[in-house]
């Protein structure tokens, strides 16, 4: 698979944070949430409680603006604002700069995270058609063509990063968990040559996948099982399971059944590795991830974790976190066996 020879970080990144001004707009021009926290402070589930809004969303809001520096949070865990919020936007305040986002108020995207703050539900994915959320969407043969092709163009600077990032065993059977087109199994395959894997992919991604891995030369290589990865049976002949922004698509409760269901699919020695942008421990960044989640948040029902949620996840079946490593785009692999 072949590498690019300059940095697109830039490109995915402005992507990646497109839902994130919305948010801090919805902040100020709906919650007028720095106002409020000025006189008094609040823990995320407070903010929740305070203006009716869902936790999962508020947790997002919450990191986004500790990651902007427009929020500090103490030991508490109570927010209050910063030198900056308190001068620029707060009521009252000579530098006021709220007016300027004022204009923002009904702007679309700001809108869909206010109702996504309301609600906790993903917003429709925006398209001529005015899909469903990205769950539902899915369903739809043309949708899943587009955002698979979407995500594979990604893949294609995350998948070589990841398969140099994790040190396989001679000859490994991977489980591409939710793996798309399958290119990061095409990327292990071809990273290691006794590597066999398998993408485990429902309807109709997973025609999708077995197209592209055909196109790759790999069909000896790497099986596509279709189904639910929620309620169907998962193979139980591989060592190592792969999540690869997989987890940021569910809430926590998902999360947790997916990394059940995986732990019980594992022989012994087993190995799971969950490939994401992660959240830092303290939730208050680094910003891209902050952005992302944001973006996440809106189209889907998940949001980025940080290494210490997943960690908590995996420990109730056995498992330590091993070691977590960068691989591109300011993602990284987290590496966790029993």
């Amino acid at each position: 698979m072949n590498t690019p020879s300059s940095d697109p970080s830039f490109l995915y990144r402005t992507r990646d944070a497109i839902a994130s001004v919305d948010a801090l707009a919805t902040a100020i021009v709906h919650l007028d949430l720095f106002t409020s926290l000025a006189s008094e402070p609040a823990t995320t589930a407070g903010i929740a409680e305070r203006f009716d809004l869902h936790p999962r969303s508020t947790d997002v809001l919450c990191t986004l603006l500790l990651a902007q520096e427009l929020l500090t949070r103490d030991t508490d865990g109570l927010h209050t604002v910063s030198n900056t919020a308190r001068e620029f936007l707060v009521a009252g305040s000579a530098f006021d700069a709220r007016p300027y986002y004022a204009a923002m108020a009904e702007k679309p995207g700001v809108a869909d995270f206010l109702r996504v703050l309301q609600t906790g539900k993903p917003a429709n994915w925006p398209g001529e058609e005015g899909e469903a959320d990205w769950h539902a969407a899915m369903k739809e043969t043309a949708f899943a063509e587009a955002f698979t092709a979407a995500m594979d163009c990604r893949g294609r600077i995350l998948a070589p990063a990841l398969a140099q990032a994790f040190a396989l065993n001679a000859a490994p059977r991977i489980l591409d968990v939710g793996g798309g087109s399958g290119v990061y199994a095409i990327a292990f395959a071809e990273q290691y040559p006794d590597a066999q894997a398998t993408v485990f992919e429902s309807s109709p991604v997973d025609q999708i996948a077995a197209r592209t891995i055909a196109e790759a030369g790999l069909a000896s290589r790497i099986a596509v099982v279709s189904g639910d990865m929620f309620t169907d049976a998962w193979p139980t002949d591989h060592s190592v399971h792969l999540f690869s922004n997989v987890l940021h698509d569910w809430d926590a409760a998902e999360c947790q059944t997916l990394l059940a269901r995986s732990a019980e699919a594992l022989p012994a020695g087993g190995t799971i590795l969950v490939h994401d942008m992660l959240l830092d421990d303290d939730k208050a960044g680094p910003l891209w991830a902050a952005e992302y989640s944001v973006l996440l948040s809106t189209v889907t029902q998940g949001r980025l974790y940080a290494a210490a949620e997943i960690g908590t996840w995996l420990a109730d079946h056995g498992f330590v976190i091993r070691a977590i490593t960068p691989t591109a785009l300011g993602r990284s692999v987290l590496t966790a066996s029993r």
